[in-house]
């Protein structure tokens, strides 16, 4: 007998599943899912999310092996967790609150995770900030049996360069493959609502998809603010459009929610804005769709220009999207600093898998497997779930990224643009002003906003705060607060980083 123990996610093609499988379609949702799990793992055991599409992350108990099994899909959207206790119980879920709530779990902080914070502005690798708590890795399943660990990898990114399509050929491919899987997003009898930006992934998805009202956040600061540009494509391709205005009060209001909800700290200012952004959405719908992914898979972040010029020298230095504070600052802010805990460490791994491919590819897996698993699908997951939302990405799919895979750097980066094949997709349902529209990113008015007196009080107190004092060397810390506010602007990131650190310790470790 088989029980489903967790669950957490949304199995795209259910309908193919529940045919193959046995499994009646009037089911509800959940009950449905749960049987696909039960049969699946009856059916293909330990292969049975080769044949799975979507976001999920689970544990089985098959009752007559005595053997838990769990699962995390293969690009990590869906979080889990597992911890051995001194008396040699398994500990896991979806969630770090429920484990750390269990009885047998010494809650004591991983400061070693603290360096590398510091440089990616989250918790990259499969340590937490709780010692001896884990992260089950993205493409991995973990087997539990007579008191034995067994984590496998059962999936990782592999790329296969073809040289022989043109990039018209290319991006036909990605827009039939998206016109596959947007009907496997939702059933005929669910309502979802679309988030919009002013970048082309958002715009992408709404363009494929049948929803009739989109949510857009924005700022009264003009420069950072692209919810006018999302009204545009909305009106554009006649859907309804709200927009949630935030203001410094609201967004410095809600750090500590945020960081509860995330159970790690993230420095990610555009965490704040998207969590807000969720709590208006969950208001008048409870699934949204939002077009993370492809950025990754299509070489769509502007860094990604500089790929050749970099060349070997990446694996000495590249770690991921973020890379704000080097060794030699954090040896210089830090109490307790170890020079063997480096960022480049967790990497290193990746690149040996790459060996031998060109440079915008080891920079994109790396991206993968780091930034996307620790930032991206954490903010996305914790966030919207906080929010009694469930946000769903057409673009991370297996299916899409084995296009991705397949296809050859000259087709997604060159010196003037990026993204090239997903957006000459994207321009067969949008106009080209859209479609090759220059990527702005999630932009939040925070570096503005935070040298604000009105805004930075809890900021200056935090600093001073005599926990600060535990990992930090405060004079340093204040004196980096000090240029930030004097006008160096460059240092808010590092403000912010250490900031959202000392909030989140507070959060579990003086609160609670």
């Amino acid at each position: 007998m088989i029980k489903i123990q967790e669950y957490r996610g949304h199995i795209r093609n259910w309908e193919a599943l529940c045919e193959r499988l046995g499994v009646a379609l009037d089911l509800p949702r959940e009950e449905r899912e749960e049987a696909i799990l039960i049969r699946a793992y009856e059916t293909w055991d330990r292969e049975m999310a080769d044949h799975m599409h979507g976001m999920f992350a689970f544990a089985l108990w098959d009752e007559d092996e005595k053997k838990l099994f769990c699962l995390r899909d293969q690009f990590g959207t869906k979080p889990f967790y597992y911890y051995e206790t001194e008396d040699g119980d398994l500990l896991y879920g979806t969630t770090i609150r429920q484990i750390i709530e269990q009885p047998g779990f010494v809650k004591q902080l991983n400061e070693e995770m603290l360096q590398i914070y510091l440089s990616l502005t989250y918790g990259a690798g499969e340590n937490t900030f709780f010692r001896g708590l884990k992260k089950l890795l993205p493409g991995r399943y973990l087997v539990w049996q007579n008191g034995k660990l067994e984590i496998v990898r059962y999936w990782k990114p592999e790329f296969h360069p073809d040289e022989s399509r043109s990039l018209e050929e290319w991006a036909e491919e990605i827009h039939t493959t998206v016109q596959e899987i947007m009907p496997e997003v939702k059933a005929e009898d669910e309502y979802a609502e679309s988030f919009l930006s002013g970048g082309v992934d958002s715009s992408y998805v709404l363009a494929m998809s049948d929803v009739e009202m989109t949510d857009s956040c924005g700022y009264d600061e003009e420069r950072f603010d692209e919810s006018g540009m999302a009204k545009e494509t909305a009106d554009l391709l006649g859907r309804g459009n709200r927009r949630c205005r935030i203001t410094p009060e609201e967004y410095f209001e809600i750090v500590p929610w945020v960081m509860y909800n995330m159970e790690q700290p993230l420095g990610d200012a555009s965490a704040i804005a998207f969590a807000l952004g969720c709590k208006e959405t969950a208001k008048h719908t409870k699934i949204c769709y939002s077009g993370e992914g492809s950025d990754e898979f299509f070489g769509g972040y502007n860094m990604y220009r500089n790929a050749e010029r970099y060349g070997e020298n990446l694996k000495t230095f590249y770690v991921g999207n973020t890379n704000i504070m080097k060794e030699d600052e954090k040896k210089r802010i830090l109490r307790h600093y170890d020079p063997d805990v480096l960022p480049i460490e967790i990497a290193a791994p990746i690149y040996e898998e790459t060996e031998g491919l060109d440079p915008l590819t080891k920079m994109s897996d790396v991206d993968i497997q780091i930034w996307l698993e620790g930032d991206i699908y954490l903010n996305v997951d914790k966030m919207s779930y906080a929010a009694g939302l469930e946000v769903r990405m057409p673009l991370t799919d297996r299916r899409i990224f084995d296009i991705a895979s397949r296809m050859p750097s000259k087709h997604k980066v060159t010196e003037e643009q990026n993204k090239i094949a997903l957006r000459t997709a994207a321009a067969k349902v949008l106009p080209e002003e859209i479609a090759f529209r220059k990527k702005l990113g999630f932009i939040v008015p925070i570096r503005i906003w935070m040298a604000d007196e009105r805004y930075n009080q809890d900021v200056q107190a935090k600093f001073r705060s005599d926990y600060a004092a535990k990992f930090f060397k405060q004079e340093e810390i204040q004196a980096i607060f000090n240029e930030y506010v004097g006008g160096n602007s460059d240092n808010w990131r590092k403000v912010w980083t250490i900031y959202t650190f000392l909030v989140w310790y507070e959060e579990y470790f003086i609160k609670r």
